[in-house]
């Protein structure tokens, strides 16, 4: 979070206080649901001091947000995004009450066909964290693909390929079981490009039949079900982003 004497602009205040994201607060600012010390300003770009300036939107106070984190094990079909211009279904939601908590947002992305487990936070430095290249945190993914895979497969899926442009290549590769036509992969990234592994894997003919997340670095998908979502521990925070603010306990798994 944000210190108190740290010059910020107006957009990125309500953001790194877990109010909205930085993009709802340009919108919020533009319409004039923002004031500094009691006047509207509709430049997302002033600055200001939270220790010296007053901040309101819509006519209340601005105060941090209580910070959140979770986890949700997505079903396939759903948009990353709080909202779809095409009206498709959301992962908000799957999330029911969780989804008006202030500030949250998806942490990283999976695309519409994909499962698996998908982070929410509104604290935007520790998400940056968890997604930064540089973070070590491996993903996994379950692959299942349309062909029999087998040890060269796996060596070129690690050596990597040109794919429009981009090198791509995973970190690691397994095989989990074979049926009759098909295979189930055990993939990990170590950094994700857009559609990265899906990608891949059209360039060695290989069609995804589904695909699913299973882990982020030391944290596990495990027994949760398809559609609910859970708050992570104070352990798993500091795990994943190194320590984040006071994290309040919401118990129980939601669906």
């Amino acid at each position: 979070m944000p210190q108190l004497n740290d010059p910020l602009s107006l957009m990125r205040a309500l953001s790194k206080l877990g109010v909205c994201s930085r993009t709802e607060a340009e919108a919020a600012v533009r319409a004039g649901r923002v004031a500094v010390n009691g006047r509207i300003v509709r430049d997302p770009l002033r600055r200001l001091r939270l220790d010296q300036d007053r901040l309101t939107l819509d006519g209340e106070p601005v105060q941090a947000a209580t910070p959140r984190y979770l986890m949700l094990n997505k079903p396939r079909g759903l948009v990353t995004t709080r909202w779809d211009e095409r009206g498709r279904a959301t992962v908000f939601s799957a999330l029911g009450e969780a989804a008006g908590w202030p500030g949250l947002a998806p942490v990283g992305r999976l695309d519409q066909a994909s499962e698996g487990l998908l982070l929410f936070s509104n604290d935007h430095a520790w998400a940056a964290r968890v997604t930064a290249p540089g973070s070590g945190l491996e993903k996994r993914y379950h692959v299942q693909v349309d062909r029999l895979a087998d040890a060269a497969l796996l060596t070129a899926l690690r050596t990597g390929a040109d794919c429009q442009g981009e090198w791509l290549r995973v970190a690691s590769a397994a095989i989990l079981r074979q049926g009759e036509k098909n295979t189930w992969l055990e993939l990990g990234l170590t950094e994700g490009r857009n559609r990265h592994l899906r990608r891949l894997l059209a360039g060695f003919d290989c069609a995804v039949l589904r695909l699913v997340r299973v882990s982020i670095g030391p944290l596990q998908l495990g027994e949760l079900a398809k559609g609910a979502w859970r708050a992570l521990s104070a352990e798993e925070v500091a795990m994943l982003g190194g320590a984040g603010a006071d994290v309040r306990p919401v118990k129980g798994t939601r669906r």
